[in-house]
């Protein structure tokens, strides 16, 4: 799994500077995360939230986003893939700074784990939320 580059994490970490968290925008040119990958006969992972999380990262521990929507502990993986979405993980990730960023809740990013904005789409907001248990 390739990490996000340090620019691209002094991005996110300017963005906090002065108790403020990154908007939900483009993300900035360079590397990207690569997509979390699903096959055609992977399950669609289910849209978790019609906003992003906003979440304090801490440097050198390493975080299981929740790619498939099924986690009850939004936006990080408790594990219900396993059995809602077999075929689909979470994406791990650590982080090298301490951080507050925005992790996205519809999993429909191109940047996972991090927002977007694609949430803002008619796409996500015009589709239903899976009733929560």
């Amino acid at each position: 799994m390739r990490l996000p580059s340090a620019a691209a994490l002094m991005t996110v970490v300017r963005a906090a500077a002065g108790g403020g968290v990154r908007r939900c925008r483009e993300p900035p040119a360079g590397p990207r995360i690569p997509a979390v990958r699903r096959s055609s006969a992977s399950p669609q992972a289910v849209i978790a939230a019609k906003e992003p999380f906003p979440v304090e990262l801490k440097a050198g521990r390493t975080y299981a986003w929740c790619s498939c929507g099924h986690s009850k502990r939004q936006p990080f993986c408790d594990g219900a893939h396993k059995t809602a979405a077999p075929g689909l993980s979470p994406l791990r990730f650590t982080p090298e700074e301490d951080a507050r960023v925005w992790l996205c809740g519809c999993k429909r990013t191109r940047t996972p784990p991090y927002c977007d904005g694609t949430h803002k789409g008619e796409a996500v907001q015009g589709a239903p939320l899976l009733p929560r248990p």
